[in-house]
């Protein structure tokens, strides 16, 4: 395995873990057909969040986070293209499922539960490598906001979903 490619395998595993607890969300809860009125405060949190990520990829990518955390843990530094690559794609994944959600909520779920674990990971894992590097680590200034809309959106998630019945049935 090259050092790029295990570099961003490893340095994203913690993300990997947040994307299969989102898939563990979406198969287990179900959109409750009474709290459908919670769809549109779904949405504009996400769009929020989606904000927030956006301003937060963006102190990121400014002050050198895909160099100093893979560093961090021993790795090669991810290059400009994968990094900018990787952000911009979930964005546009999130925007698109955020404004599609009333078409097909159960399955277009997934990445916004992505959404708000990855999100809220951010506010507590930026604080906590300035604390291990002893200074300034990339993307601490806008994590807590991130990490606040990640947990308002998860609430906004679990306000509209249910334990999946018996039956499997859900929108």
């Amino acid at each position: 395995m090259s050092a790029d490619l295990r570099s961003i395998m490893v340095g994203t595993m913690g993300l990997s873990v947040a994307v299969i607890v989102a898939a563990v969300l979406t198969i287990s809860r179900e959109i409750r057909i009474s709290a459908l009125s919670e769809l549109n405060r779904v949405r504009r949190v996400a769009a929020m969040t989606i904000v927030l990520q956006c301003a937060h990829f963006t102190e990121e990518w400014y002050t050198g986070f895909h160099r100093r955390f893979p560093e961090m843990l021993g790795l090669v530094p991810w290059s400009n293209t994968f990094f900018a690559f990787f952000n911009l794609i979930w964005i546009a994944i999130w925007c698109l499922c955020a404004a599609l959600l009333r078409i097909q909520p159960r399955i277009l779920s997934f990445p916004i539960w992505f959404l708000a674990i990855a999100s809220f990971l951010n506010g507590i894992g930026h604080p906590v490598l300035s604390i291990v590097s002893g200074g300034y680590f990339p993307g601490l200034w806008s994590s807590p906001f991130v990490g606040a809309a990640g947990l308002f959106l998860f609430r906004a998630l679990s306000r509209l979903t249910g334990p999946s019945s018996v039956s499997g049935r859900g929108i």
